[in-house]
């Protein structure tokens, strides 16, 4: 390389370093860092100088003095008057040496005989990783940057990012939780549901997903039988199918999971009767009341998913299940960032006091705890009410959505049937019989529609195809007509392969 850097490589590192929501002085400071630990300035070839590196780059001198300053005072350059700018060799560190004569070995380990179970296998939910990029996304659990209280959640990041606070969530919680975020727990979330804990009886996640794998880790052998609503949530029923053969579909109806003798094999039941996963029907009270008693009688533990609680459209929602309890045989989860951020990954359990204990020391085998510094964010975000108020704009907004979204179905789609969505953010659709709601997911994408094809909640091997989901907690509502209607020309599409008629609106 020559004595001066070229100018093309810089204008090549400024632009790969250029990020939305960074200063050019932060884009410069990345461009210079990653240059200097990836070996492409050499040592004893001096940097550009500000000037230089200023015109090149179309920046203000000053921009990269500042630029130059901070990573001298970090240890990154060495300056020498009249010289310039360095790398300082010691910030390399030392690297060990490539192995000299290094040969092929032999036979690699056989991963695939190793595995207890291959969780790649199992049938999942499948969102594609470009989903923003669609412009009618029904997919369920997204984030909508358009409702998200982005000044408010600054607001308390920035706070708890203050010298005093530093110190209280930097150090290692090890198997505690932020103190603040239990007591907001308490005292703001569960008492909406109805549902009163002592500290000792909550412990926080890593999201809803965690609590889930956590229980099964520690209660789930493979002599146990869960029972799981059928159709029901696939996630939860791969966690426990990895701990135990003897998961067993129970069959839910109109009203949500029937309470009958087939829960008396249970020892656990997974149910989610505020919003039913997929269906989204609510279990009514004396269903709830009648689960309780069936599992008092027949020993077995309701583990309630709660994971839509806020969101129903009701004056007065039911109470949860946990509410109701008095002989503590029902694990309650929850979740704080679902609707909110699901990327912030915070969930819960509320439980006995011994179980809790236990699932705390579990926990701390596997990660400790969740963030410190989330979960102190997230009890100020409570705290000052911020929650609450997005909470409120969320389910006017998710109202709206799901009338738009009725009306757009009864509109373009006659030959379908949904379930009435009374809160949460999905609707439920079966179609007719003939459908194959994977091949209809895959014309309606080539239209820029993204749905959720429904056999995935099915247990069966050979589950029914004619089922699918609609989410819009991430779809604006003026996109969610024109977005039915591209549906339909699919749905169109896929009936004239069947020889069906179809019949809409236009």
């Amino acid at each position: 390389m020559a004595s001066r850097l070229r100018t093309a490589m810089w204008d090549r590192l400024f632009q790969r370093c250029a990020r939305p929501g960074l200063s050019l002085q932060s884009q410069i400071r990345q461009m210079l860092v990653s240059a200097i630990l990836d070996g492409q300035i050499p040592v004893g070839v001096p940097l550009p100088s500000s000037r230089e590196l200023a015109e090149q780059l179309g920046v203000a001198r000053n921009t990269v003095v500042l630029a130059y300053q901070q990573l001298v005072d970090e240890g990154y350059l060495i300056s020498r008057e009249r010289s310039g700018h360095f790398v300082n060799p010691d910030i390399l560190g030392r690297k060990a040496p490539l192995p000299e004569g290094a040969t092929g070995g032999g036979p690699a380990p056989r991963w695939s005989e190793r595995f207890r179970f291959q969780p790649s296998r199992q049938r999942n939910i499948v969102k594609p990783e470009n989903w923003q990029t669609f412009p009618y996304p029904f997919i369920y659990g997204q984030f909508d940057p358009s409702l998200f209280p982005t000044a408010e959640w600054r607001e308390c990041c920035m706070k708890e990012l203050s010298v005093m606070e530093i110190r209280d969530w930097a150090p290692d919680l090890i198997a505690r939780d932020d103190h603040s975020l239990i007591q907001q727990i308490r005292t703001r979330v569960l008492p909406r549901r109805g549902v009163w804990a002592s500290e000792e009886e909550i412990v926080v996640t890593v999201g809803a997903q965690q609590a889930l794998y956590l229980l099964a880790d520690l209660l789930v052998t493979d002599r146990t039988v869960v029972g799981m609503e059928d159709p029901g949530y696939p996630d939860a029923r791969n966690i426990f199918a990895s701990r135990t053969s003897r998961v067993i579909g129970l069959p839910v109806d109109e009203q949500g999971l029937p309470v009958s003798e087939a829960l008396d094999q249970c020892d656990y039941v997974y149910v989610t009767p505020s919003h039913q996963c997929p269906t989204t029907v609510t279990l009514p009270l004396e269903r709830r009341e009648a689960l309780l008693r069936r599992a008092e009688k027949a020993d077995f533990v309701l583990i309630e998913d709660d994971y839509e609680c806020e969101h129903g459209f009701a004056k007065e929602p039911l109470p949860a299940l946990k509410s109701l309890d008095r002989s503590d045989r029902v694990i309650y989860i929850g979740s704080l960032s679902k609707t909110f951020a699901p990327g912030l990954r915070l969930g819960y359990i509320v439980g006995p006091e011994v179980l809790i204990r236990e699932m705390r020391a579990l926990r701390r085998l596997m990660l400790r705890h969740p963030s410190a510094f989330i979960q102190r964010s997230f009890a100020l975000f409570l705290a000052l009410g911020h929650h609450d108020a997005m909470l409120r704009r969320l389910s006017y907004a998710y109202r709206e959505r799901a009338q738009v979204l009725a009306e757009a179905i009864d509109r373009h789609l006659p030959q379908v049937a949904h379930v009435p969505t009374t809160g949460g953010a999905s609707c439920w659709i079966t179609g007719p019989s003939w459908l194959d709601a994977r091949a209809l997911a895959r014309s309606a994408a080539a239209r820029g529609v993204l749905i959720e094809p429904g056999d995935v909640f099915f247990m069966a091997d050979d589950p029914p195809r004619h089922h699918f989901r609609l989410g819009f907690s991430s779809i604006p509502v003026d996109k969610i007509e024109p977005g039915i209607q591209r549906l339909a020309e699919a749905l169109d599409e896929q009936a004239g392969l069947h020889g069906a008629r179809t019949y809409h609106a236009r």
